[in-house]
């Protein structure tokens, strides 16, 4: 039994050590650190004391392996809702997808009160056509509740094989009772760059910051200039209901519409390791408008984004304000195929803001609503009247035949997305304005 302490200890020792690693630059114990090193000495004998009772008394017997990094992952579960421990599978699952496929539900999710809370379905996954709303409460999964239960568990549970059915009981602000929603699981496949032509606008929707989604947006923006040609009168980018993803392709995205200047910065609890992200001379769209649409499902990369074009004036935001994740996750490998998520740092938009909490508050704050078209009759014009005079231009049925099409455009993008029909008449203002000034 004695033995036994001594591994265990040895392994929480080491657990110390390399968390006091070069990588997260921590700073060394001292005589005004909360926990002298006698007493984190005398902690981790006690940890070794109730490892050997767990193993011996427990009514059932118990695995070391598991016992262990189940200790693990409470404590850095107990350190803030993102970081955790990953296991050979988590760590796997974890590899690829910022590869930007894998297997589930296609949620992501983070733990409040408790509970498993959505922070947004990713676009054409189950979760998405489930109905499933960032800000939702998943208390319950297939009749099990997860209250309590580490973030990583809540995850597994929701994992499985394909084509396998799970129900999830929800919580929805809003609603008075909890109900049930059954998905059945799937390949999730995140085309993370989705671009659409807006008759004479370029709309991007970015789903998920994987590995393709700079590749994917230079595609985007070209082949829409290609297609729109000269009429272009400017892009409306979409993150609504991103959760995020690495760090480097919200970056790279940023870069790609700014000439210069911070991006970003990343400040560790060493304030001397700041980083600074700057851009590099270019913008792929040419200096033409920019809508930056965002509502409470976009979070972390997105927020990035968001606030480095805000701040140099390169983008109107337009949206809902956003989640609030200000903080950075490390990717910690460790000895065995296994990692540690860790929050390293805190990110800070180029003006210095912190996103921790409070979000990025876009310039015009636009709802999502749903509009219906006031009904009045058939319209009445000049042309209605007996006697009235003849406009001579032979045009002037090609331009009515247009003017018409253009407004059931619009009222089919209005009645389908408002915020995304404000974006295209943002732009196509921006546009006409600039126009106007050209011509005076």
């Amino acid at each position: 039994m004695k033995k036994s302490r001594l591994v265990v200890f040895a392994l929480a020792a080491g657990l110390n050590i390399g968390l006091a690693s070069p990588v997260l630059a921590q700073a060394p114990v001292t005589s005004d650190s909360p926990t002298s090193s006698a007493e984190t000495y005398r902690l981790l004998n006690l940890f070794g004391d109730v490892f050997e009772q767990v193993k011996a008394k427990y009514v059932e017997p118990v695995d070391d392996k598991k016992l262990i990094e189940a200790a693990i992952n409470g404590m850095l579960t107990s350190l803030d809702p993102h970081s955790s421990y990953l296991d050979m599978d988590n760590f796997k699952d974890m590899q690829v997808d910022t590869r930007g496929e894998f297997g589930g539900l296609g949620i992501e999710v983070t733990q409040e009160n408790g509970f498993v809370k959505v922070i947004s379905p990713i676009f054409d996954t189950p979760a998405e056509k489930a109905g499933l709303q960032p800000g939702d409460f998943i208390t319950n999964i297939d009749g099990k509740s997860v209250r309590g239960l580490p973030l990583n568990d809540a995850v597994d549970l929701m994992r499985g094989k394909v084509n396998t059915d799970i129900r999830l009981t929800i919580v929805r602000k809003g609603e008075q009772a909890p109900f049930d929603v059954t998905l059945t699981r799937a390949v999730i496949k995140i085309q993370s760059v989705r671009p659409q032509v807006k008759n004479d606008v370029g709309y991007i929707r970015i789903t998920k910051f994987s590995e393709q989604t700079f590749s994917g947006l230079q595609r985007a923006i070209e082949e829409q200039k290609k297609e729109i040609g000269p009429k272009l009168k400017g892009f409306v980018i979409d993150l609504r209901n991103n959760p995020g993803g690495l760090l480097d392709q919200a970056i790279a995205v940023s870069d790609a519409f700014l000439d210069a200047g911070e991006i970003v910065s990343t400040r560790p609890r060493d304030t001397k390791n700041t980083e600074r992200y700057t851009a590099k001379e270019g913008d792929l769209a040419d200096s033409l408008p920019i809508v930056v649409l965002i509502n409470d499902g976009s979070a972390s990369a997105s927020e990035i984004v968001a606030g480095a074009l805000q701040d140099h004036g390169r983008a109107i935001i337009m949206g809902t304000r956003s989640f609030g994740k200000g903080s950075v996750q490390t990717i910690l490998p460790m000895p065995g195929n296994v990692a540690l998520r860790l929050t390293t740092a805190r990110y800070y938009t180029p003006s210095g803001r912190s996103i921790q909490e409070v979000g990025i508050v876009p310039d015009i704050i636009v709802p999502q609503s749903k509009v219906e078209t006031i009904e009045t009759g058939q319209r009445r014009s000049e042309a209605d009247l007996n006697g009235a005079l003849h406009n001579e231009d032979s045009a002037i049925g090609d331009a009515e035949t247009q003017a018409e099409k253009r407004r059931q455009d619009a009222e089919k993008v209005t009645e389908d997305d408002y915020q995304l029909a404000r974006a295209l008449d943002m732009i196509r203002g921006i546009s006409l304005y600039g126009s106007f000034r050209t011509k005076s």
